[in-house]
């Protein structure tokens, strides 16, 4: 088939393309033709069974996969598609940059750099397990399982002396959140809901 065309054919298997050159017979195009369809097919037809032709000369690798639940195993064949070489048109126009909030505009000219996230996570060496940092068994919780706690040098010898670490930790927290919830209820008064 590529032997039969005077200019070859260009191929862009990365986007699955084939770009056909060659010029068409108008005589064979006009409304007119009764045979008008079947040239235009036969033209598609040959065209991508070329680029067919081409997907099927590349590297070529299979694999199986076995389906946990009803223990029968599958194999997927892929091609390996090359980097497009034609450059597609966008549908929409770039995104144009967001305005700085006023925090932004504040924290650059002062020079103030965000914080960089560190996750929730964290490794506990007692368990040699990842847990949360706060919440449900998480690492703040960690003085309350303590059977044996280190007394603060501030309050030795006055009357907090006598109180359990472990309570005083559990009632701040407890305060923390009452705190956070009456804030969250303003926050929903000031926003108008």
């Amino acid at each position: 088939m590529s032997d039969q065309k005077p200019i070859p054919v260009t191929y862009d298997l990365g986007n699955l393309a084939v770009f056909d050159t060659n010029a068409l017979e108008s005589d064979k195009l006009s409304i007119n033709n009764p045979d008008r369809e079947e040239y235009i097919k036969s033209i598609s037809r040959d065209n991508a069974q070329l680029l067919i032709n081409q997907i099927l000369s590349l590297p070529i690798k299979t694999t199986t996969e076995s389906n946990g639940s009803s223990g029968q195993s599958s194999s997927i064949t892929l091609v390996q598609l090359p980097q497009p070489t034609t450059d597609l048109p966008r549908e929409k126009p770039l995104p144009k940059a967001k305005e700085p909030t006023k925090w932004e505009l504040f924290a650059a000219k002062k020079g103030i750099k965000a914080k960089e996230k560190s996750g929730k996570m964290v490794y506990d060496e007692a368990t040699g397990e990842w847990v949360p940092k706060w919440g449900y068994k998480g690492k703040n919780k960690q003085l309350d399982d303590q059977w044996l706690v280190e007394v603060d040098d501030k309050v030795k010898g006055t009357e907090d002396e006598l109180i359990d670490p472990r309570s005083l930790n559990r009632a701040e927290r407890k305060k923390l959140v009452k705190k956070n919830e009456l804030q969250q209820k303003r926050n929903l008064q000031n926003s108008g809901n």
